[in-house]
């Protein structure tokens, strides 16, 4: 066992007394996951309100930068690509067309569906928005080694991938590699 002497430590030690009944190390690794998760977003968001947005608007409007030109997609493709329900994107794209960041039009493919496209103020703003939003990231990180870094990246990757399907590289056109089923929605 590793000797740590953190707030889930004492939190551990704790249930150790209650419950020796009980192996209580998962929880070193969830509840430091869970609170670093919290902290981590604390930091991410505080970037994004700079730029006036908040996380979903952030999210959506990034999904539409990565999609390539012309930068557009289906309310549908951006939920399944952010994890959002339908409903909850239509909010978050109706107060991005307010800001003028994004526009809804007709499909081309199909006149009975919408597209929502950034607009070229949307454009401006992610970019911008991405540019700090990586070095935070990158200052975030850097608390870590690079070999640190180089292990929790591996370790997370080849956990995640119980939960989550591979996803196959654009670029070489193959299958996922992953055998694992996703996870439900609920």
């Amino acid at each position: 066992m590793v000797e740590r002497s953190d707030r889930v430590a004492g939190i551990q030690a704790r249930w150790r007394v209650e419950r020796p009944d009980l192996d209580v190390a998962p929880q070193g690794v969830i509840a430091r996951l869970h609170r670093l998760a919290g902290h981590l977003t604390d930091e991410l968001v505080a970037v994004y309100r700079q730029h006036g947005l908040g996380e979903g608007d952030f999210d959506v409007l990034a999904t539409l930068r990565r999609s390539g030109p012309p930068y557009e997609l289906t309310p549908l493709e951006i939920a399944e690509q952010t994890m959002v329900t339908t409903g909850g994107m239509t909010k978050r794209i109706d107060r991005l067309e307010a800001a003028g960041l994004v526009n809804r039009r007709p499909s081309d493919r199909d006149g009975r569906s919408r597209v929502v496209a950034l607009t070229p103020e949307g454009t401006r703003v992610i970019d911008d928005a991405f540019t700090d939003h990586m070095a935070n990231e990158r200052r975030l990180v850097d608390q870590l080694t690079p070999r640190q870094q180089e292990q929790l990246e591996g370790l997370l990757a080849t956990w995640l991938t119980v939960y989550e399907p591979a996803v196959p590289d654009p670029d070489d056109g193959a299958e996922p590699t992953s055998r694992a089923k996703p996870r439900q929605r609920q």
